[in-house]
């Protein structure tokens, strides 16, 4: 399974290389059924995901939320992609906290913004998380 510390060193990077606060951040790792009823109950998207995060803070400078990522999921994009999935989970972590800072990528140019950060701050914060 994946290792708390190694994902608390990730985040403290992150966090420092996008010069941000934490007040709450909790990253849940579930399976794909359950991230689906999550979608479903409290996103009315009825389809799957890989991931979702529900931000409880007005402030996009001192981050109060939770990330909910499918590990299944995680293992799926991991071959699809042709990456290990330690790096598929660094992205989904990095993906989540984006969302949290208020990046969306619901058309093609912020998909294209938050792609381009996803890469440069996974490859430069290579961490063993599982």
């Amino acid at each position: 399974m994946v290792n708390k510390a190694s994902v608390h060193k990730l985040v403290k990077a992150i966090k420092e290389d996008l010069n941000f606060k934490i007040a709450d951040l909790t990253i849940n790792f579930i399976n794909s059924d359950k991230l689906q009823e999550l979608n479903r109950k409290h996103l009315k998207h009825n389809y799957p995901t890989d991931i979702i995060t529900f931000n409880y803070s007005g402030s996009l400078s001192n981050l109060d939320g939770e990330i909910f990522i499918s590990f299944e999921d995680a293992i799926i994009n991991s071959k699809k992609y042709r990456v290990s999935l330690n790096n598929e989970l660094i992205r989904l972590i990095i993906h989540g906290i984006l969302h949290l800072l208020g990046y969306n990528d619901k058309t093609a140019s912020e998909k294209k913004i938050m792609k381009s950060l996803e890469n440069q701050l996974t490859y430069k914060n290579i961490f063993t998380l599982l």
